[in-house]
């Protein structure tokens, strides 16, 4: 596989063809805010956090899908990505109805932390304070419409390594949503195997477990990571 340099914020870096702008970044730890990425799962660039400015290139473009090339210049921290990263979070702020105080991951929530992150101090676009549904039919689980930001997390995580598929998005624009089954109540979902990978992946307070309380759940995600790897070294895989 052909080996491709280029350069990020002024430092030459080498990369294998078909690696991301992001798989480097992090690799080198530079700094780029992500949401609906998580390691183990496909990039699908919803959130448009982690863009970036390619030299030569007028468009904005997302650090988790954009692959490296040779000689390619980039820069991921300028006055105008942070502007529109400010503008992001303030819109996502503004769609929902997020309310940190009350929310059971506030100071664990990574939309809370990259609004510090980012220097968001006030929100300038009237809030929608749109009415959406809590479903509390699980067993276990709830899922509280109005803290999702459609990263898409759960979708994937329940489709690559659950293999269930029981979430999907539905609607178009400000209707999109997150919907179990064919729009069903989550507890009627019988694909469901309440295995909790998507409450886990969660990056908001939209999915959460049964008897939390406010700030008192924390995401543990380094499940992912384990799961994926041993799957692709075939650990689990029994040969007679």
């Amino acid at each position: 596989m052909a080996v491709k340099t280029f350069t990020i914020d002024g430092q030459q870096f080498s990369a294998q063809e078909g690696e991301t702008i992001l798989q480097v970044a992090r690799e080198h730890n530079i700094p780029i805010p992500t949401l609906c990425f998580l390691e183990g799962l496909s990039e699908v660039g919803a959130c448009r956090l982690c863009l970036i400015q390619v030299e030569g290139n007028n468009k904005l473009l997302p650090a988790c899908t954009t692959k490296v090339e040779e000689g390619m210049v980039v820069h991921t921290n300028t006055e105008k990505l942070k502007k529109y990263r400010r503008m992001t979070i303030a819109l996502l702020a503004s769609e929902g109805n997020h309310v940190c105080a009350v929310c059971v991951v506030n100071n664990h929530c990574e939309l809370q932390n990259l609004a510090y992150e980012v220097g968001l101090v006030r929100v300038r676009y009237p809030y929608l304070f749109p009415k959406k549904e809590l479903d509390a039919t699980h067993k276990r689980f709830v899922i509280d419409h109005n803290r999702c930001v459609l990263c898409t997390r759960c979708v994937r995580v329940c489709d690559e390594v659950e293999g269930a598929h029981v979430w999907d998005v539905a609607g178009r624009g400000i209707d999109c949503k997150i919907v179990t089954g064919l729009d069903e109540p989550w507890g009627d979902a019988e694909t469901c195997t309440s295995c909790g990978k998507c409450v886990l992946v969660c990056p908001t307070g939209t999915l959460f477990e049964k008897g939390v309380t406010v700030a008192e759940m924390e995401k543990q995600q380094d499940f992912l990571k384990f799961l994926v790897n041993a799957r692709k070294k075939r650990e689990w895989v029994y040969e007679e």
